[in-house]
């Protein structure tokens, strides 16, 4: 299966669009509801004890939610082949090495890790990094240049080695295993779990769901000290790479795989009528933003009981509308509403344990609110490809979501250095005095990121692991 989902796309690739913008607008003089709803301004000082989410809190799960969808579809060709066990093992394994060494070097290669003070060297190396990382990861159509591309790909590792360990950063000490993007680690735990997860139970889905229960009761025993799950909870060979800590997110991840199982099957199918009617789609995507902004909305201003009564409502309303095509109960997104549904209607549920939902420390009711809103996100992405406005808009996000690897080190290793090199820095920080400002440096550095990234997918220039 060639064909890639493009809702999926553009999912992932609003998601890392949301992530760069959410680290590139103003610190401190923007409304809360703009940051992270447990680092408020003006001081954004960590408060675990605030619940509500923002639209920032969507940003990560949202690509998990992604990453867990593709699994699937990356996969889809290797059962048709019926590669074996090991194979798949390997690739899990070597993907989940590429992440964390890509999550190593990223985080060691910025300017201002090498040096509290960077000079324009260290801003040049930054730039540097950004070169090497496009010979370590992408990789051009064919084999005619296979043998030449592994002697680029070999040198530019070791460039990268020889960089991480000739610097001696800004503390002194030197590279450090303990030093890394743990935003990528996470990725890497979810990307190795979630696929070995996914293989072993790719006939049995109900299997991969009653998965869930057994990891939540570890997390609730590892509440108690002495108990063998406190054990288990505490355990790690290598605490910098893996803490089971990190498997929360698997409540993320398996639902989108789910979805990705739901895509794939549904790109096979030439059964006519399968798709829901164009009206109904577009009906369906207004009901899953408006679903999707309430949520967000009402949890951050803390009115949970209208949020639970308007969300029964809306979910009820859109349910009621797929009912009345009674050929189509089978179809793509009949699955992804009830699915979506039954997640959020869960999370809200919880929504009052752990002290009400939260980011950081991650609660619960988080998980589940998230994962059903990522699916009412993939509908609403679904709908609006069918309209005159929204369809150039999924494609442009669909670009971004091609090369997410691109997109999420562009701001940091490209663009903040040669905005140093060039003395437009200045420019920016002094933009982000006032609201106007600090908003529109957001979005400008923002759209400078995401022009690249589409300008590299566009030649075919995938960063891929």
């Amino acid at each position: 299966m060639n064909e890639r989902n493009k809702s999926l796309d553009a999912l992932r690739g609003a998601a890392i669009l949301a992530m760069v913008l959410s680290s590139s607008i103003a610190f401190g003089v923007l409304p809360g509801w703009m940051y992270h709803a447990q680092t408020p301004p003006p001081s954004h000082a960590f408060n675990p004890g605030l619940p509500g989410i923002t639209w920032v809190d969507l940003v990560f799960p949202f690509f998990l939610f992604s990453m867990g969808a593709a699994i699937p579809l990356a996969l889809h060709k290797k059962v048709k082949e019926g590669k074996s066990a090991a194979a798949v093992l390997y690739t899990a394994a070597r993907r989940f090495m590429a992440l964390v060494f890509f999550a190593l070097f990223t985080v060691h290669a910025r300017s201002a890790v090498m040096s509290g003070e960077p000079a324009a060297w260290h801003h040049g190396l930054s730039v540097a990094a950004f070169v090497l990382l496009f010979f370590q990861w992408y990789s051009p159509a064919g084999t005619a240049q296979k043998t030449k591309w592994l002697v680029i790909k070999v040198a530019a590792f070791a460039g990268a080695g020889l960089l991480l360990l000739l610097l001696p950063f800004k503390d002194g000490k030197g590279f450090s295993l303990y030093r890394s993007d743990i935003i990528i680690i996470v990725l890497a735990n979810m990307a190795l779990f979630g696929t070995v997860i996914w293989w072993f139970t790719r006939s049995r889905p109900w299997l991969r769901i009653g998965l869930l229960p057994f990891v939540l009761a570890i997390f609730l025993g590892a509440q108690f000290p002495g108990t063998w799950n406190e054990r288990v909870f505490q355990w790690s060979p290598a605490p910098w790479i893996y803490k089971f800590y990190h498997l929360k997110y698997l409540f993320i991840i398996i639902p989108g795989t789910l979805a990705g199982d739901w895509l794939a099957a549904d790109a096979g199918t030439k059964k006519a009528g399968q798709g829901l009617p164009p009206a109904n789609l577009k009906i369906i995507a207004a009901i899953s933003f408006i679903i999707i902004a309430a949520n967000v909305i009402l949890l951050f201003d803390r009115h949970t009981t209208i949020n639970v009564l308007l969300t029964i409502g809306c979910c009820g309303a859109g349910y009621f509308i797929l009912q009345k095509i009674q050929q189509e109960h089978t179809s793509l997104i009949h699955r992804f509403f009830k699915a979506g549904t039954y997640l959020l209607l869960l999370g809200l549920f919880f929504e009052a344990w752990e002290g009400g939902i939260k980011k950081d420390p991650s609660t619960f009711s988080y998980y589940f609110v998230t994962a059903g809103l990522a699916f009412f996100m993939l509908m609403a992405f679904h709908g609006l490809q069918l309209t005159k406005m929204g369809a150039p808009l999924v494609e442009y996000f669909s670009h971004n979501g091609k090369n997410p690897m691109v997109a999420y080190v562009t701001g940091n290793l490209l663009l903040l250095p040669l905005l140093h090199l060039s003395g437009g820095y200045s420019l920016y920080v002094n933009m982000q005095k006032n609201v106007p400002g600090g908003v529109l440096s957001g979005f400008l550095f923002t759209g400078i990121v995401s022009l690249v990234t589409v300008a590299f997918t566009k030649k075919g220039w995938f960063w891929k692991t």
